[in-house]
């Protein structure tokens, strides 16, 4: 029976390209308009078909890790594709109903986020082997967007770039107090003090990345410049002259959002500037995949510019900008995938990163990268930067003053020198 839905379920979404699937009773199906090369998925457990049923991306992903789902050639990137080209099909959806029913119910319970749950859901994700980050993330560890300005950018410039764009936001001036809420280890707190003259103060909730920023800050002589805090954002005490909050947004949570807001507001001076950066979407307020919730972020989503907005409005806050980075993270997960792959490929690396040569793990960190790519170049995924004051006249008039005189930024003129 299970079979005959999911058959029932993929033809009715799969109407472009050529998706071949092998079933576990040797029933082999195409569906498509038969254009393109072909992606052929076998599923060789029985109990699949009936888990993708009840929770299609979540059953997809399982079944992947686990390996009872394979792809020719291990083409996932293929597959993820083949699926967002039909993401508009709707024939098949009503077999889907009863699962997004429940998705949309649970949002915000799945958000709630307090205090012991956010530091339970950092745990989860950032408390990982840290050897493992090393293996993909650029030296100063930015795991989030980089900023690209001609497109060519190693990853270790480009998240350069994206750091001082950041600080330009900002308008620092030497000795100015900086809050960096969810400063992960520490580059972007370490790069505001060190080239910037700020003094910095950056909150987490990750043991790890606590202990790794208090030991950067100290070998880079900073300790009486920058204070790493294992610290909730919303049990800071003091005032700043200026904010930042970098990948961070995302693991709020719908219910915190004010609360989010009026802790930026509450620790702004009343002409202080406040910088954003937070994965987003283009459509309307969403949920997140069940998958995702899983497996790398619990407690995590991705907002929607209309209900952040709303946030923002109810708590007196001046939106002073908004920059929509859109295909700039497609690019940055791109180049961690190459170097992810590049490390489970090298012995020795797997001998240092031991957590590599567990192949579940592979298969889940391969369909995270991927997936999470492929997001942002077809699933209506991007990046906001939102610039917020308590005062209108906190900065200039014009946006002149985040570039250099030519309108392009200096990482721009580096490399179109070269």
């Amino acid at each position: 029976m299970w079979t005959r839905l999911l058959d029932k379920l993929v033809r009715g979404l799969v109407h472009h390209g050529r998706l071949v699937v092998e079933y576990p009773d040797g029933h082999r199906a195409e569906y498509g308009d038969g254009r393109g090369q072909p992606v052929v998925m076998r599923i060789t457990d029985p109990a699949v078909p009936r888990r993708i049923m009840a929770s299609p991306e979540l059953g997809l992903g399982e079944a992947y890790m686990d390996g009872t789902l394979t792809i020719e050639n291990d083409d996932l990137a293929g597959l993820i594709a083949l699926l967002f080209l039909n993401r508009e099909g709707r024939s098949g959806a009503w077999l889907q109903a009863p699962s997004h029913a429940a998705r949309w119910l649970r949002r915000r319970y799945d958000q709630v986020n307090s205090a012991a749950s956010a530091r339970s859901n950092v745990a989860h994700h950032y408390d990982l082997s840290q050897a493992l980050y090393d293996s993909f993330l650029d030296r100063d560890r930015q795991y989030s967007c980089a900023y690209f300005p001609t497109g060519h950018e190693t990853l270790e410039d480009a998240q350069e770039a994206k750091k001082h764009l950041i600080a330009r936001k900002l308008l620092l001036k030497p000795g100015m107090r900086v809050l960096d809420i969810g400063c992960g280890w520490g580059g972007m707190a370490l790069t505001l003090a060190r080239e910037y003259g700020a003094q910095v103060v950056g909150v987490t909730l990750s043991r790890d990345q606590h202990r790794i920023a208090t030991e950067r800050a100290e070998a880079a002589g900073l300790t009486g410049q920058v204070e790493f805090r294992l610290q909730d954002y919303r049990a800071v005490p003091e005032t700043f002259d200026r904010i930042v909050s970098v990948g961070m947004f995302e693991h709020v949570g719908v219910p915190q959002y004010r609360t989010y807001f009026g802790s930026v507001r509450e620790h702004l001076a009343p002409d202080g500037v406040a910088l954003v950066h937070t994965i987003g979407r283009m459509l309307p307020p969403g949920t997140t995949s069940p998958w995702i919730r899983k497996y790398i972020f619990p407690g995590g989503y991705i907002p929607a510019l209309s209900e952040t907005a709303a946030a923002i409005e109810r708590e007196s806050l001046w939106i002073t900008d908004i920059e929509v980075l859109r295909l700039h993270y497609a690019e940055t997960l791109n180049r961690w995938y190459g170097r992810f792959m590049d490390a489970v490929s090298d012995p020795e690396m797997r001998a240092e990163v031991p957590i590599l040569d567990d192949e579940r793990f592979v298969r889940m960190w391969r369909f995270y990268l991927i997936a999470s790519e492929l997001t942002f170049r077809h699933g209506g995924h991007d990046v906001f930067q939102i610039q917020l004051a308590r005062d209108q006249e906190a900065v200039p008039l014009t946006r002149d003053y985040m570039f250099d005189r030519t309108g392009t930024t200096a990482q721009a003129r580096k490399h179109a020198a070269e």
